[in-house]
């Protein structure tokens, strides 16, 4: 059985061989390079290449541009499967991540950083679409929950080795990053012996998809989006630049986010399945302002420390904006906006690396409570998911309704 001599139907395979064993391993896949290169990265910036706040805003707006042209991936899907193009894009990513190491330029980090980024974001895409499709209904919360977990354990092993590893060996940034990606290649060639070609399901429409019924899921995946650039950039760069964070000591940190999101993820997927996606998501954004508001005015690096742990832990909640997609969408729509729903994720994060890094050299405060202003625009909007989201139900304007107290 290999990819390329065997079709199989997702409810044909059981065990280990199963469309969610295969996408765990994916994440898995995805994650042991990715989560290497996510770890070197501010420190390969700063120690090699004297980026300041400017050059790694440049940077990250970079690594942004392939996400903000995912919704590309429906015309691929023109001329391959979508497990075909999401084994491509770990192709790229792995490729991407072991070069960096033989480019210390700043031009050279930014074209393999892009590389990079086409690999995770195209992967992202069609790991989305395939979920969504491959996964039931009433239990693909809790199940990504698991390929969540799967991932944070291989993170775990990328951050494991580069922390017991670094000082050790005194590995240099180039042997890191090209093991990294290597790995990634490794499992990559595996998963297309070792698994069919899967159906998808329900055909997808092989054009672009922008349903007004869907606004309120555009708008949650914008904001994440932007929630997300200030964790990712800036939370990790306050971690170096003013703690002055050594590459094991952020991998230290890495490593607590990882046993972290390995030991919650499924958790945190089954409480979804549990309490639904719109209490789900409101704890999560008043979590993240307390968060923001922290972040803004922490002067003690093991304080700064905590809310990066506290912060990475929220990701996961995120896992309630697909399934509510899920549970409201055309099931022939699930591709197409996959591809669409990844660019709307990435408008903010093309220009917010940039714009921030400028304000950053002004008052990193401010960044951080423009993302406390972020996370109360995200809790309205999850406020207005219905108890019960389904197709033809997909928003709940509660403000709207009458008052049902009795008049005096």
């Amino acid at each position: 059985m290999t990819y390329f001599t065997q079709n199989a139907h997702p409810d044909e395979t059981k065990g280990w061989r199963s469309p969610a064993v295969l996408l765990m391993i994916m994440a898995g896949a995805m994650q042991l390079s990715f989560a290497a290169w996510w770890n070197l990265m501010n420190n390969f910036a700063v120690q090699e290449l004297d980026f300041t706040g400017r050059e790694i805003g440049i940077q990250q707006s970079i690594r942004e541009i392939p996400g903000f042209l995912s919704f590309l991936a429906v015309y691929l899907l023109l001329i391959m499967r979508e497990q075909t193009l999401a084994y491509a894009s770990l192709l790229l990513l792995g490729v991407g991540v072991a070069v960096t190491g033989y480019f210390p330029t700043a031009i050279g980090f930014y074209v393999t950083t892009l590389v990079m980024s086409v690999g995770f974001h195209y992967y992202e895409t069609m790991a989305q679409s395939l979920s969504l499709q491959w996964l039931p209904k009433a239990t693909a919360a809790a199940s990504m929950g698991k390929i969540i977990s799967v991932g944070a354990f291989a993170q775990l092993i990328a951050y494991g080795l580069i922390f017991v590893g670094w000082k050790a060996f005194d590995l240099s940034f180039t042997v890191v990053f090209a093991i990294a990606g290597g790995l990634t290649l490794i499992v990559l060639a595996f998963l297309v012996i070792a698994y069919p070609q899967f159906k998808e399901g329900v055909p997808q429409r092989k054009k672009l998809i922008l349903r007004k019924r869907y606004w309120l899921f555009y708008a949650l995946t914008f904001m994440a989006g932007a929630r997300r650039q200030i964790f990712t950039v800036f939370a990790g760069f306050l971690m170096v630049e003013r703690f002055g964070y050594d590459v094991h000591e952020v991998a230290g940190l890495f490593l607590l986010n990882g046993a972290f999101n390995m030991l919650l993820a499924p958790k945190i997927g089954s409480l979804i399945v549990r309490f639904g996606e719109r209490k789900a998501l409101i704890l999560e954004y008043i979590g993240l302002f307390v968060v923001f508001l922290s972040y803004a005015f922490v002067t003690n690096a093991t304080l700064a420390a905590s809310l990066y742990v506290i912060d990475h832990a929220f990701f996961a909640i995120a896992i309630a904006i697909k399934t509510y997609f899920q549970k409201i969408a055309d099931p022939a729509d699930i591709a197409p906006t996959a591809g669409v729903a990844f660019t709307i994720n990435h408008i903010a994060a093309v220009f917010i690396p940039v714009l921030f890094g400028f304000i950053w050299l002004v008052s990193p405060a401010a960044v951080f409570l423009a993302g406390a202003v972020m996370a109360l625009a995200s809790l309205f909007l999850a406020s207005l998911i219905p108890d019960v989201p389904e197709e033809g139900r997909e928003v709940d304007f509660w403000f709207r309704k009458p008052s049902t107290q009795p008049a005096e």
